[in-house]
């Protein structure tokens, strides 16, 4: 970079300072914990030298050091499963009740609301591309684009289908239900190498829901495409502008479809090899279990917790990480389960 010549290529430079970029991201952080653990073994032999009345004070002051180092090791050292092509991109989260009515739609709003505060928890913003509500409570789907630090890498791990165990709030017998929702997780790329046929898709255009500007609800600006070779569905009325949705529908439709043959490859890999292969629409991967008894369980990694209020209000990291490390689920290795 400081060859006078760098910059002669402007689009080779701007790809050579994005890599230097992402290499110091990884690099500088760990150089820092080095260094902060090289400090910790100096303030440890400061503080064992300390008359014994301030010893016990000042050996509480390493602990407490110690144990900030290890959690900030532990979070560097989950971003090194973040080494994804498109992990550092923004997201399309989609969300979609499944069949049972008001229920699911439902389940399909309260999962809207776990990640939209495990957003915040984790400094992500988030837009709303496109929501159609429920006919009597919820949501029937919504899709929301989200940034921030790593935000596909992290929610790719959600991908799946999510069961909630419940006695209905909407049931006057207060029978226990069984309702089911489904969470597809895309990355948003700018240029997909994917080709898509004007002739295979469908354009439909539609009234914008809920609150905005002077168009929504008095002029068609929102947009659906339909893929007819695979029947997938993108909508979005995010914008004003009609071109502008149908140019953001675009690039979803095309990110769907780069999804599905990376799905399709990952596939015809885990056959190869003689594993299973888990497409995410078709797997369920987590059960909400609210009665008769408390428990959150993920089903690929056996990942769990009684918390249920901690998990319905954002509290997913654990689920996110124990994905990210590649835990397995050992049958017997936990109890109260095999019911679900």
């Amino acid at each position: 970079m400081s060859d006078p010549d760098f910059w002669n290529n402007r689009e080779s430079a701007q790809r050579d300072v994005e890599q230097v970029s992402q290499l110091k991201n990884k690099i500088q952080p760990f150089m820092a914990l080095e260094s902060r653990a090289a400090d910790l073994e100096i303030l440890q032999e400061l503080a064992m030298g300390e008359p014994e009345e301030n010893r016990m004070q000042a050996l509480k002051e390493v602990h407490v050091e110690h144990d900030a180092i290890l959690k900030d090791l532990e979070k560097f050292e989950l971003q090194q499963f973040l080494s994804g092509e498109f992990d550092q991109t923004p997201a399309f989260i989609t969300i979609h009740a499944g069949a049972g009515g008001t229920e699911s739609c439902d389940w399909a709003d309260m999962l809207l609301r776990m990640y939209s505060r495990w957003m915040e928890r984790n400094g992500m913003k988030f837009d709303t591309i496109d929501i159609q509500s429920g006919d009597e409570a919820g949501v029937k789907s919504v899709t929301l684009r989200v940034t921030g630090d790593y935000p596909y890498g992290y929610l790719q791990t959600e991908r799946g289908v999510h069961r909630l165990v419940r006695i209905s709030p909407f049931d006057s017998n207060k029978r226990r239900h069984t309702s089911f929702a489904s969470v597809d997780v895309v990355p948003e790329i700018e240029d997909a190498p994917i080709e898509i046929n004007e002739a295979d898709l469908k354009l439909d255009t539609f009234r914008a829901g809920g609150k905005g500007g002077q168009n929504v609800n008095k002029v068609e600006t929102a947009v659906r495409i339909t893929h007819m070779p695979t029947g997938i569905v993108v909508a979005c009325q995010a914008e004003r502008s009609q071109g502008r949705n149908r140019e953001l529908a675009v690039k979803m439709l095309k990110a769907k479809l780069y999804q599905m043959e990376a799905d399709r490859k990952s596939a015809e890999l885990d056959r190869q090899y003689g594993e299973k292969g888990e497409i995410a629409w078709g797997s369920q991967i987590r059960s909400y279990v609210f009665q008769p008894y408390q428990m959150v369980k993920d089903l690929r990694t056996g990942v769990q917790t009684s918390d249920i209020q901690g998990v319905m209000d954002g509290e997913i990291d654990a689920f996110i990480e124990g994905k990210l490390r590649g835990l397995t689920y050992k049958k017997g290795a936990t109890d109260e389960d095999d019911d679900l």
